[in-house]
């Protein structure tokens, strides 16, 4: 996971395959301006939009759409009028997407889950990952009320972080931290690798890739290669592979258009 400049010459680094996820458009803790920034300077000839890109969930309860997502969007479809093949598999905050499994709008394509083959043969199956969260699938209520407390914490980590900056601190963390020292947390991110592992290895493929945890992470689980896209909230992340195969996680983490090392984000439990 070196870091690289970005020249005048050659302002687009290209990569086989692209994998976003959690971008929450529609939720005021969207970080799309730095994913369009993003975008400006990478492409690729597959790009997986790996759920919550929309935020239904926070669309519902306050609209809130500024410019900046909409460029986005834009962004986006421009890169499929210029050919690349976008694939869009829902999450759960997009969940009224998976009404329109199998279709085709605007160059992208709406499917469940799909089945990744690399250059080298290996296989990964792309999914969000919602659906091994209990949490979500059996305690909706929960899951919301822990989505309003995550947004929260993110306008408290803005607002520390902004008296930081002023003070020539680096960034920190109140979700991650959270997430280190809370035993439950840690608990649920091994146990949603887990499951997230052993359904790849009931499709016979040789990984997973997912998001939904905002956790961004490429390990192996009982030999399978995991792989999580992580977010566009805290710690904007973005998963790639190269032409010959390997992956890494690009962290966007300023205006400098370099890519730091990955950190250790929180995991969103919604």
């Amino acid at each position: 996971m070196g870091s690289y400049d970005v020249s005048d010459e050659s302002p687009e680094r290209r990569f086989r395959t692209l994998f976003i996820s959690d971008v929450h458009l529609g939720a005021r803790g969207s970080q799309a301006d730095l994913l369009l920034d993003f975008l400006r300077y990478h492409d690729a000839d597959t790009i997986y939009l790996v759920g919550d890109i929309v935020d239904g969930w926070a669309l519902k309860s306050s609209w809130h759409w500024p410019q900046s997502h909409n460029d986005l969007v834009q962004k986006l479809l421009r890169k499929a009028r210029k050919g690349a093949k976008i694939i869009y598999i829902p999450g759960n905050h997009d969940e009224f997407l998976r009404n329109y499994y199998g279709t085709h709008f605007g160059g992208i394509d709406v499917v469940e889950n799909t089945v990744h083959t690399g250059p080298d043969g290996k296989r990964y199956l792309v999914i969000h990952g919602d659906i091994f969260d209990l949490v979500v699938q059996n305690a909706r209520w929960l899951a919301h009320l822990g989505d309003k407390a995550y947004d929260f914490a993110i306008q408290m980590n803005r607002f520390v972080n902004f008296f930081r900056r002023m003070f020539g601190v680096p960034y920190w963390s109140l979700s991650q931290w959270a997430k280190q020292k809370v035993k439950n947390a840690v608990n649920y991110i091994g146990a949603f690798e887990q499951a997230l592992a052993a359904e790849a290895r009931r499709h016979e493929a040789d990984g997973v890739i997912c998001g939904h945890i905002h956790y961004a992470v490429i390990r192996d689980e009982a030999g399978t290669r995991y792989m999580n896209c992580g977010d566009w909230v805290e710690s904007c992340t973005a998963l790639v592979e190269h032409d010959d195969g390997h992956f890494e996680i690009i962290t966007w983490a300023d205006h400098l258009q370099k890519p730091a090392q990955v950190p250790q984000v929180a995991a969103r439990a919604a």
